[in-house]
């Protein structure tokens, strides 16, 4: 299975698209990542594979079905996830009421959602512990795990995460890259923006530059690790 984005020019107008042209695929099994400096589009084009923006030119399809102008509620049927910029669990509901959240879509299976948090709380034994605790007790790493088990809980292939290490002090950002790197294990999809670049492209597998809006290069993981530097002093 794979997400391909081809030639999609896309903004919050059509007068000054941000993204201009771009093109990438993210493939099972494989970890992406985009890079880029502030401006460059990551973000948006993140929101435009999920349908939030509408691209004004260009095609985006996951394993071949086309998503192009599909509304961000339908991504989910289509097996898609996408893991918000910030902070996004309610404080107030317990880890459980969060991961229920997350099993919306399939609530009337009641079946599918018992199995969901069987595979849940066997994979983040941490979460079933403080299942009755509120979201906004667990610390800032246990709140990202808790965000990415909810994005799972319905089963999607590909994921969309979008700063997943931001607010996190460097400890806790190797714990979500390292289940990051589980989830690749596991033959997930997974596209990543980030601006830990050394983390993200510790862990990728493909990485794509993006520059003003478009395609600046791309390429294996390892050509980017001793030219790093190098290219991070150029967008500064």
């Amino acid at each position: 299975m794979s997400l391909r984005v081809e030639g999609v020019t896309a903004g919050y107008s059509r007068e000054a698209p941000i993204l201009k042209g771009v093109t990438l695929e993210a493939r099972t099994g494989l970890v992406t990542v985009i890079i880029g400096p502030n401006g460059a589009g990551k973000s948006t084009l993140l929101r435009t594979i999920y349908g939030y923006l509408r691209p004004s030119a260009g095609t985006i399809t996951h394993d071949g079905t086309p998503l192009t102008g599909l509304a961000p509620a339908r991504m989910l049927e289509h097996g898609i996830a996408y893991l918000l910029q910030g902070r996004s669990t309610f404080p107030a509901m317990t880890v459980e009421e969060n991961l229920e959240l997350g099993a919306w879509t399939i609530r009337k299976d009641k079946a599918r959602v018992r199995e969901a948090f069987e595979r849940i709380y066997g994979r983040y034994p941490q979460l079933k512990e403080r299942r009755r605790r509120p979201a906004g007790a667990l610390s800032g790493g246990e709140q990202r795990l808790l965000e990415v088990a909810r994005l799972t809980m319905t089963g999607p292939r590909t994921l969309l995460l979008d700063e997943p290490s931001v607010g996190l002090m460097p400890k806790l950002v190797d714990e979500v890259y390292a289940e990051i790197a589980r989830l690749k294990e596991d033959r997930y999809t997974i596209l990543i923006v980030d601006q830990n670049v050394k983390q993200a492209i510790g862990i990728a597998d493909w990485v794509y530059v993006l520059n003003l809006g478009e395609n600046s290069r791309q390429g294996p993981a390892e050509q980017f690790h001793e030219r790093l530097d190098a290219i991070v002093r150029e967008w500064l």
